[in-house]
């Protein structure tokens, strides 16, 4: 069976949030790869034995469609944990005057006032992710709450930029109360470049 890969991301010297707290989000992102592939080699052994004319929970029907319940929360705690260190790796670079900032201004009116609703978003009670999205279908973006990392994904939208807004991400720096300072530190360590990538990739 084919199997995902951790990545590894170049993350420089960030402003706020410690290379201690990459290091261990890091390991959280590699347990998600684990527990991904995981899942798909039970699912994979529990398909052998799993009968569809037999009543519900015999031959393995019950715990086959539990654990496809719990795919989507490690596959998307995978697959958003990609774009959010991606977004800190190599250093942070400006948003510059191209295909992304005039899309963020033809949504929003101006960059300043995405930024200040994204902010708001990210500044949510509860865990989970800031997300702006690219809807290549209707050619726009998207500002979304997803909780945990798999509730309220938008279905059929590329992921541009994560921010998340777990706890571990931030609170051995900041602590709870600083969730508003770590936020304003993620945009200052923020690569534009790798995310106007993201939004190059979206289009295609």
């Amino acid at each position: 069976m084919k199997t995902f890969e951790v990545k590894t991301f170049n993350i420089p010297t960030l402003t706020g949030i410690s290379e201690k707290t990459i290091e261990e989000h890091l390991k959280l992102y590699a347990g998600y790869v684990k527990h991904t592939n995981l899942i798909l080699e039970q699912i994979q052994e529990l398909k052998k034995d799993a009968d569809p004319s037999t009543p519900l929970g015999a031959g393995n029907a019950y715990a086959l469609g539990e654990i496809n319940r719990r795919l989507g929360f490690e596959y998307n705690g995978m697959r958003n944990h990609e774009v959010y260190f991606e977004s800190l790796a190599e250093g942070p670079t400006p948003l510059s005057d191209g295909p992304l900032k005039n899309k963020i201004t033809e949504t929003w009116g101006s960059y300043d006032a995405w930024l200040i609703e994204f902010k708001a978003i990210a500044s949510t009670r509860g865990v989970g992710w800031a997300m702006l999205y690219y809807d290549k279908k209707d050619d726009r973006l998207l500002n979304a709450w997803v909780d945990e990392q798999h509730l309220g994904q938008l279905q059929g939208c590329d992921l541009i930029l994560g921010l998340d807004m777990w706890e571990h991400s931030f609170v051995a720096d900041y602590q709870p109360s600083g969730k508003k300072q770590y936020i304003e530190d993620y945009f200052t360590n923020l690569n534009w470049e790798n995310i106007e990538r993201n939004f190059t990739k979206a289009q295609d």
